[in-house]
């Protein structure tokens, strides 16, 4: 496992249009709580005739919070730009001036084999430039990985692409919506993703390819408000989670603290996570009761989970 513990921080990354002209208000005054990742949105929220305007009140948007943290201290979520385009980056970062220092990365929607190379290059390029990483998160959620003779192709041919730009790569996300859309496919607020088969196998299959070296984040839930909204998404958190998802994109403020609630671990799991990867490397025996003596511990067998549950309870806490 390569996992760095800053890919498990981002956590609940909150959806927002580019253009929303309220971000700053909400950013400076903490409307949105202490604990999410935020997406400026340059491509599916975006007009194609209001590209350009969006970009402009964008890049006024991070230059107004980047004057505010000099006046009062304020939480910043890590800020990741979502584009349309390669191009859009370093156009980006060139006319950000010194807000460029409030970026965390970028976002590369439908990234393919089609694109890639120019998304990365364009990374590589904006790293070149800046004193500070900058990283990106490619999207899968293109169309073409729908078909089965194509998708193992295009996932491995796309791990290729990135393990050699591993460093820059902070999380791996996919677009649920996007898939199901293919389909015509729509879960309502009780149903969670993994019961529609074909989309679950895709997303079973992102995880087979990616999951053992990157972080990969969970489908956005669209509800927000109505019956069963916070116990489907509730539902489907524990589903991301045991089948290797972390974090989650969100839509709207309200569901951030269910995401970061249901990435908290339990005492159990961090006292058991601590006694594997702190076995006594002299011992003749590998496996033992755990700490409350109601599971086998197996040094061998359970050291990746260890690591990956104290990452868990370094971002996001234990539960009472």
């Amino acid at each position: 496992m390569t996992h760095f513990s800053l890919a498990y921080t981002v956590g609940a990354l909150l959806y927002c249009p580019a253009n929303n002209t309220t971000i700053v208000n909400s950013i400076t005054h903490e409307k949105f709580g202490k604990h999410f990742s935020l997406a400026l949105c340059l491509e599916d929220t975006i007009q194609d005739g209001h590209v350009e305007e969006a970009e402009q009140i964008l890049i006024r948007s991070l230059q107004a919070i980047h004057a505010f943290r000099g006046e009062r201290p304020f939480y910043l979520p890590k800020i990741f730009i979502r584009v349309r385009t390669p191009q859009q980056i370093n156009g980006l970062i060139s006319r950000l001036g010194d807000a460029q220092a409030l970026l965390t990365g970028f976002t590369l929607p439908k990234f393919s084999l089609e694109n890639a190379d120019a998304y990365i290059e364009a990374i590589e390029a904006a790293n070149a430039c800046s004193a500070a990483p900058v990283y990106m998160m490619p999207i899968l959620e293109s169309p073409t990985m729908v078909s089965l003779q194509d998708r193992y192709r295009i996932l491995y041919g796309l791990k290729e692409r990135l393990d050699p730009v591993s460093g820059h790569v902070l999380n791996i996300r996919v677009g649920g919506n996007d898939l199901c859309h293919v389909f015509g496919f729509r879960r309502h607020s009780d149903e969670s993703i993994y019961k529609i088969r074909p989309i679950s196998n895709i997303l079973s299959d992102i995880v087979t390819v990616f999951g053992m070296d990157y972080v990969i984040s969970g489908p956005v839930w669209e509800y927000y408000s109505g019956e069963h909204w916070e116990r489907g998404l509730a539902r489907e958190l524990k589903d991301d989670r045991l089948c290797g998802f972390i974090g989650k994109t969100v839509i709207h403020p309200r569901q951030i603290e269910l995401v970061n609630t249901a990435y908290k671990v339990t005492l159990k799991d961090y006292n058991d996570a601590k006694a594997i990867l702190d076995w006594d490397s002299s011992s003749a025996s590998l496996v033992a009761g755990s700490v409350v003596k109601e599971r086998m511990n197996e040094y061998k067998t359970h050291s990746n989970w260890a690591l990956r549950t104290l990452l868990l309870a370094e971002a996001y806490g234990l539960k009472a």
